[in-house]
């Protein structure tokens, strides 16, 4: 396992460094470049001028790299052009809405997407698996957009059983310690706080849900029929073994491999940034982030760090994906 584990870190730092060099030749290859879009409409061939030597952009493009490396290394992506605050604390603002927002989506996807594939698997051809079979196309086709807006009409205009937007209600007040607004309210013992976050979390997640959902039930519906034309399935029930040990030990365990990869695949796109579900609902994490630095401002320092945070999060959820592998199945650990 140590073996594995060292491998794995040092394709991280491979990953890291091959992607660091591709942002590098990217930044200097916009139309505009950084220079550009921090002055704005103020640039002029002198200013221009004056902003590249400052930079270092006029020194050798291998200079430029080690320094570009060197701040990377110490945790310095410089400040927004948006807003002037440094990058760390603009992501560091945004990623916990989105950590909350993608963990209560997986919670909802695993938590439903298991069963269901087992289930739709055990009575197959039936109504149950028709209808599974049916929902989880829709629940992919259907575009994540249109569905927020069109859960968000129904819940929150006509019925209203959840609030339209945002992450707090006016007039809540959450004492801010994590990020995670859920968690906040829990460890300071406001627990109407909670409840308001907790509430106002629902709908997005389940929206954000969807098609990690469809995905899952899908894999584990496949998954699950492949292990129950195993002999050692048919040897077990032979022996007249509780339906529940099936079930766990001979049935599930061996059909989980393929599931925690696409449960680890999916996590790993949503903690990168929900930009559509994030839109709809207001929600102010990555993925608004993300948005806002593309459009007009052209925050080049921003979206240099989001890239790099987004290939760490895959990286390290792949690598958590790799170790489970070894709890599930003992042959793992042997190879």
């Amino acid at each position: 396992m140590l073996r594995v584990i060292v491998r794995r870190l040092l394709q991280l730092v491979v990953t890291l460094i091959a992607l660091s060099a591709l942002i590098f030749i990217w930044l200097r290859n916009l139309p505009g470049g950084p220079v550009d879009a921090l002055l704005g409409e103020r640039a002029t061939p002198e200013t221009r001028a004056l902003l590249t030597k400052a930079l270092g952009y006029d020194q050798p493009i291998l200079v430029q790299y080690g320094k570009f490396m060197q701040r990377i290394l110490t945790g310095d992506f410089g400040n927004s052009i948006r807003t002037g605050d440094p990058v760390t604390e603009v992501i560091g603002r945004a990623f916990p809405a989105t950590v909350e927002l993608a963990l209560a989506a997986m919670i909802i996807a695993v938590g439903l997407g298991v069963p269901l594939g087992y289930l739709a698997a055990r009575w197959r051809g039936r109504f149950l698996d028709n209808l599974t079979i049916a929902g989880t196309l829709l629940g992919i086709s259907i575009p994540i957009f249109f569905l927020g807006y069109l859960l968000k009409d129904v819940f929150t205009q006509n019925i209203h059983w959840f609030p339209p937007s945002g992450r707090v209600s006016t007039g809540i007040d959450n004492t801010n310690v994590t990020g995670f607004f859920v968690l906040d309210g829990l460890l300071t013992r406001e627990f109407d706080a909670a409840a308001d976050a907790l509430w106002h979390l629902l709908l997005p997640a389940i929206t954000l849900a969807t098609i990690p959902l469809a995905v899952i039930v899908r894999i584990t519906r496949a998954s699950v029929l492949d292990v129950l034309n195993e002999d050692y399935v048919r040897t077990a029930e032979a022996k007249g073994l509780r339906h529940r040990t099936i079930r766990g030990r001979h049935i599930l365990r061996n059909a989980l491999l393929p599931v925690v990869t696409a449960i680890g695949l999916q996590t790993g796109a949503l903690l990168s940034g929900a930009v559509l579900t994030e839109k709809v609902y207001n929600w102010g994490g990555l993925g608004t982030l993300i948005t806002d630095s593309i459009s007009g401002s052209r925050d080049y320092p921003v979206l240099q760090a989001l890239i790099l945070l987004a290939a760490l999060v895959f990286v390290v959820v792949n690598l958590l994906v790799d170790l489970s592998y070894a709890f599930i199945d003992p042959r793992v650990r042997v190879r």
